[in-house]
């Protein structure tokens, strides 16, 4: 069996300006990568403005295991399967981190016959947008000690400094650091840290920005720290913006790309939806909505996670409504979520799968009920899954009043997705359903998590130190109480412990620690031990990539 890596680089690419001119753009509205990739410019997108929208469709996900779902794969089989019925459709994904990469998930292009390409550039550097979030974020940084070197004209409190520096990598040891050490030309010294790229607040501000004038006035909104009487201290304070968007200039332009059965692709920007939104770009996704009947975009993790907030923050600033949600389980999964171990997921074992079907359906019920949605499940068979179990469970899912279908696109490509592609165009006929937020602009911060906690979560409350209740209500006297919320937290399960599987009811969410993201526009909300800088296994992914003689990449899935 070919690995994901060769039979993308066994594939046949079309030069990138025929992608674009299928989608009636000529040469002068790209500016190409080489010849395979290139970024749609900023004037070709002003020129978008005035044709009618496509159908957006979110795929999402029951919570997931470690290694993942196939959700990205399950994008890029349903957006072939749909160009296949002649339906002009671009796939809209978010940029691989290298973090994840070289870790433990490895690539984040899709799989088996269903990627985006050339699979090798978008797992690596791609065409620099990671690095100019760096370069502008780490800018920022840089101003912050240089201003308290000659003089600290704005007062900058040393102990109230929020803003850290970010590296595309996980590093632990970087998660706290000191700096300025060696003498007074060094600096003044101080405990700083670094993020992971993903969780940069100028990552939100790329994916969520609408325009140019609108980035550089989300990054002049960021605060970076307090002065020393309490005011808030925002990057336009130190004329930090300006720099930063110049640095994002290009990086703001969405990247034209193909899957392997020449579907266009845009893939930009990657935050990571359980420390950040989880979306990709707003431009790129806009831009997609014009030039498409369908607009096929995913949103990370399970959707207590990234559908939670493409509807509660995405949605709600940019005013987007989903045609349909898929939302993908695996057999895997739910046995995961039955209560079996990790290497135990291989072996039938139908009573875990009945145990697990808890979390499928309160995911279910989230979107539908508590969203407003209309749903179709989408089975992502594996290889080996067992034909017995599938059968199963299609037939334990046949009373939910929605479509249930199999998806074969990791081994058949667009043909494997094609009865999936057919459920969607059936379920988002008509006009999209109206958005149902989990909470109102006008609640306090403090009664918005509650509602997460209790009516998507599943729990009985929260708990939170006297210092970080301090923390909200100094939010909500600063005038970020209307912010929306993002809550930082473990993927695995809808608490803030990753061992409780499942669906689990009457747990307590822990607020450990709140972050604002004034240019972005929301407050992260952090629970449990969720980290914004991972750490490396203790086999990375890493560990196993090479590169030939002749320059060929090994290694890479």
């Amino acid at each position: 069996m070919l690995s994901d890596l060769e039979i993308a680089q066994a594939a046949s690419l079309l030069p990138i300006a025929d992608i674009a001119a299928r989608l009636g753009l000529d040469e002068t509205a790209i500016e190409s990568y080489g010849r395979h990739k290139a970024k749609l410019t900023l004037a070709a997108l002003a020129r978008l403005q005035d044709r009618p929208d496509g159908r957006l469709v979110l795929v999402t996900a029951i919570s997931p295991t470690p290694p993942g779902e196939g959700k990205t794969t399950t994008v890029v089989g349903l957006g072939d399967a749909l160009n296949r019925l002649g339906r002009r459709t671009l796939i809209c994904l978010r940029q691989p981190s290298l973090g994840p990469v070289f870790g433990m998930k490895g690539g984040a292009a899709g799989g088996g016959r269903a990627q985006v390409v050339p699979m090798e550039d978008i797992n690596l550097h791609f065409t620099g947008d990671f690095h100019a979030v760096a370069s502008a974020h780490n800018l920022l940084a840089a101003l912050i000690d240089n201003h308290l070197q000659q003089g600290n004209a704005l007062q900058i409190d040393l102990r109230r400094i929020s803003w850290k520096r970010v590296v595309d990598m996980n590093d632990r040891t970087l998660r706290q650091v000191t700096i300025g050490l060696g003498g007074p030309a060094n600096g003044w010294p101080r405990q700083d840290g670094f993020d992971i790229v993903a969780a940069s607040e100028v990552m939100a501000i790329l994916c969520l920005a609408g325009s140019l004038a609108d980035l550089k006035h989300r990054l002049g909104e960021i605060v970076f720290a307090s002065a020393s009487d309490g005011s808030l201290l925002r990057a336009r304070d130190l004329h930090a913006h300006g720099a930063m968007a110049a640095l994002l200039r290009d990086a703001l332009q969405p990247n034209l790309v193909q899957t392997l059965e020449h579907s266009p692709a845009l893939i930009h920007g990657g935050p990571f939806a359980n420390i950040a939104h989880g979306c990709n770009s707003l431009m790129a996704t806009r831009a997609a909505l014009k030039l498409g009947d369908y607009v096929v975009t995913e949103a990370g993790f399970g959707a207590d996670l990234g559908a939670e907030k493409f509807i509660n923050i995405l949605c709600r600033q940019a005013g987007l409504r989903p045609a349909a949600v898929v939302l993908v389980a695996t057999l895997r999964a739910l046995k995961y979520h039955g209560g079996l171990a990790p290497a135990e997921l291989g072996r039938p074992d139908q009573e875990a799968l009945e145990r697990g079907l808890a979390n499928l359906q309160r995911h279910l019920h989230n979107l539908r009920q508590g969203h407003g949605q209309r749903c179709v499940v989408a089975i992502n068979v594996f290889a080996g899954d067992d034909p017995n179990e599938l059968q199963w469970l299609q037939d334990r899912l046949a009373g939910l009043d929605l479509p249930v279908t199999l998806a074969t696109h990791w081994a058949d490509g667009g043909a494997g997705a094609l009865a999936l592609a057919h459920a969607v165009m059936a379920t988002a006929a008509g006009a999209p359903p109206e958005l149902r937020l989990s909470y109102d602009d006008e609640a306090s911060l403090w009664d918005k998590l509650l509602q997460l906690a209790t009516h998507v979560y599943g729990a009985a409350g929260l708990s939170a130190s006297s210092a970080v209740r301090r923390r909200i209500q100094a939010l909500q006297d600063q005038g970020f109480g209307r912010l929306p919320i993002c809550v930082a937290k473990t993927p695995y399960s809808f608490s803030s412990d990753a061992s409780l599987r499942g669906a689990p009811s009457g747990h307590v969410l822990e607020l450990r620690e709140l972050r604002l993201a004034a240019g972005a526009g929301y407050v992260v909300m952090v629970c449990g031990d969720v980290l914004s800088m991972p750490g490396l296994p203790a086999s990375p992914a890493a560990m196993h990539i090479d590169v030939t003689p002749d320059g060929r990449i090994t290694g890479l899935f």
